[in-house]
This record gives C-alpha cells, structure tokens and sequence, in this order.
C-alpha cells in the first residue's frame, strides 16, 4: 500500500462517524485504514462495525490507551504503507478526489520525505478559515518556535519514524510538534507543499482549549532539545520577528516603521558621536 489513514477515537461516536464516511467517500481505494478506538462506552464502536463493510482495507481495535499519542503510535506500528496520515476523530477529508490529488502530488514532487496541504480549520460558529500553514516557505527553526507543521494534511513516509523515534507519550498536547522539531529542524528533513485543501480540522479539540498547557509542554520540549544560549535569543526576539513578518505584509505600515527605526538610530548615532567627542574636551 502506497497509504495508511489512522484516525485515533475515544468516546466521540458521532466525530467518529463523520471522519469514517468523508474516509470511505474517496474516488482512489488503494489505501489501508486503521480506527484505534481508546476502548469507548458511547457507541464508538457499533459506528465501526456499522460502517465496516464500506471500506476494502480497514483495520480497526477498541482497548485502553494511555492518551492520544499512545494511540497514535498504536497506528502507526500496524500500518504497512509507504506514506501515513493521521486523520483525527471529527477531524474529515475535504472532498472525495483529495487522497487521489495528495497521492499524485507525491509522485509529482519525487516522493518527498513530508508532502503538506492545506487544513480548513471549523470554528464552532460554523466559520471556515483555510490555513496554508507554511505554505512551501523554508521551515525554519522561528517558524516553528512559534507555530508548526498541520499532522491532519500531512503525508508521512512511515520509515521516518524509525528514523526519529515515535510519539513521545508522555506529552499530552505538543508530541507532534516535538517529533516535527526532531525531524525537519535537527533532521533536516525537507517538507514539500501542494495548495491543495486536505482536511477540515475540529477547532474544539484538546490543543485548541488548553493553551496553558500547550505553552507549558512546548517550554518544556524546547528545553530538552535545544541549549539554553540558544533559546535565550528566540525567547527575547521570536514576537518582535513575528511583528515585522506581519508588517511586512502591509508595505505602507512597514515603510513607516522603517523610517521612524532609521530616525531613532541616526539620533543614537549623533548622541553616541557627541558623547564621545566630549571625553577629548
């Protein structure tokens, strides 16, 4: 198989059901699924059963977990095929074509050890936004100092996992940005970017209500994998980056604050020249 799905499941009978049927819809076949079920009590699993007999390839457990990445990588040892994608529970494919595009795109760009699209983040209120993540800009160690790299349109070729290790479990929310900083930031690993919506993204999962805890697990992820000399800098000068990266996009804002920067450093300028003028006098 050129393609595993996982999507990873506790008690969420009806997300479930929806990401199982927007799975079953694609146009290309060819692909293996597997549902880890965290041994639900809400009818997750008669959802399974229901809806089995539509896939060719599907494989599918209800047992204890230890979290969402102990199920993740549950997955991940079962599955055989070449590239992965983790489609969450609630989580769904945009259209029935998208594997099909995503597989394509994959020969299209030489079999990239990462291949992205874009994730349509659902709001509660019913409003959509397309994120592009990166959008095929080089993924440097500030742009994900602040952000990450989607898992839901991501492509994985399995044996990076080897490569990298798995999931970290004891991680509850960021063990997927860990693994992303492990693999494309150490590892240098060259992601490539297909503008292609892949996935519509629930905006009331757990990484989206827990901020807190999202900030203290990254804190602590940074610190395990970088010196502190390192960090330091990223700490003072990661939003004032960011800020100018936004300005940017705004070429009059941007022009302005340049020259007012200019401004204030020819007056430090004069003012260090006259100080040390008046050290001779």
């Amino acid at each position: 198989m050129k393609l595993s799905i996982i999507t990873i499941n506790r008690n969420n009978a009806a997300g479930l059901e929806k990401t199982m049927r927007s799975v079953s819809t694609q146009t290309f076949k060819e692909f293996e699924y597997f549902v880890v079920d965290g041994a639900s009590t809400d009818g997750s699993v008669e959802v399974i059963k229901q809806l089995a007999p539509v896939f060719e390839h599907l494989k599918w457990v209800s047992e204890p977990d230890s979290g969402i990445y102990n199920a993740m990588n549950k997955g991940i040892h079962m599955a055989t095929g070449e590239y992965i994608q983790i489609l969450n529970s609630g989580d769904c494919l945009v259209a029935p074509d998208v594997t099909e595009i995503m597989l394509k795109s994959l020969e299209e760009k030489g079999s990239p050890t990462i291949l992205y699209g874009n994730m349509v983040k659902c709001f509660p209120d019913g409003k959509r936004k397309v994120d592009k993540c990166f959008a095929g800009q080089e993924i440097t160690m500030l742009g994900m100092f602040t952000g990450t790299l989607n898992h839901d349109p991501a492509y994985i070729r399995g044996d990076l996992f080897e490569k990298y290790g798995y999931y970290d479990e004891s991680l509850k929310i960021v063990s997927d940005w860990k693994w992303y900083l492990q693999a494309i930031i150490l590892g240098e690993e060259k992601p490539q970017y297909v503008n292609v919506d892949v996935s519509l993204f629930d905006m009331t999962g757990i990484s989206e209500t827990n901020k807190e805890l999202d900030k203290t697990e990254r804190k602590y992820v940074l610190d395990q994998l970088f010196p502190k000399a390192v960090l330091a800098d990223y700490e003072r000068f990661a939003f004032p980056l960011e800020q100018m990266k936004r300005l940017q996009r705004h070429p009059w804002a941007y022009k302005m604050v340049w020259f007012l920067e200019r401004c204030l450093f020819k007056l430090e300028k004069a003012k260090s020249k006259r100080n040390h003028i008046s050290q001779y006098v």
